[in-house]
């Protein structure tokens, strides 16, 4: 005697599928995606421009009379990276520390960004400016710990911290849903609300699956 096979009714295995379909939509919907990262950003002073640093401060050797800016923000990555806000101008910020012989002078923007994008619990420090004085072949990092100590670093060498803070954290990433001073929507850019066009549009799919189960039925009986 040979054992008969039974097949899923068409109607059933179309309704599974309709809801295995909107469970993984649903729980694509409810994972958040990084929009950035909240990180110490490196900038140089060219032709009265911020311009994104291409080294990092341990490697870039500035010049006397140069002005280099550190700004903490949540960024996407360098092209839309927040720039130093406040005072750059050289001559004004090292005003009161005198050329010498043998040393470099160094302006130093250092603007902690916003309370919008300070790690949860945390308050930024006002912006400030130094002007370090350091040997001829310093580097922008010497520069800076000269000015503005404790600094902190991760084991690929990022700058995670200036003067202490953010007391924790380097570089981590910020979910789609965190409200952020970079990632905030202008008043020309309302916030997005209601249902996203990937959880109506599955929803559209499981309502069709749902009628073909309905029709497969109603044919199999008439």
């Amino acid at each position: 005697m040979t054992a008969r096979r039974t097949a899923a009714p068409a109607p059933a295995l179309a309704l599974a599928l309709a809801l295995a379909l909107l469970l993984l939509l649903l729980g694509g919907a409810g994972q958040a995606r990084a929009v950035g990262y909240r990180y110490w950003s490196f900038w140089d002073l060219t032709g009265g421009k911020w311009t994104y640093a291409t080294q990092g401060p341990s490697i870039a050797r500035p010049s006397d009379g140069d002005v280099q800016g550190f700004r903490f923000a949540v960024s996407e990555d360098s092209q839309h990276a927040v720039q130093p806000r406040g005072e750059r101008d050289f001559a004004a910020i090292c005003a009161g520390t005198p050329a010498r012989e043998g040393e470099k002078r160094v302006a130093v923007v250092i603007d902690p960004g916003t309370a919008a994008d300070a790690p949860s619990g945390e308050k930024p420090p006002a912006p400030r400016t130094a002007c370090a004085r350091v040997t001829p072949d310093a580097s922008a990092a010497e520069a800076l710990a000269t000015v503005a100590k404790p600094l902190r670093y991760d084991t690929n060498a990022l700058l995670c911290a200036i003067a202490g803070y953010p007391g924790t954290g380097c570089g981590d990433p910020v979910a789609a849903g965190e409200p952020t001073e970079s990632a905030r929507p202008t008043a020309s850019e309302p916030a997005h609300q209601g249902p996203s066009v990937g959880l109506l549009a599955g929803a559209g799919a499981v309502a069709v699956l749902g009628a073909a189960a309905v029709w497969q039925a109603r044919r199999r009986r008439g």
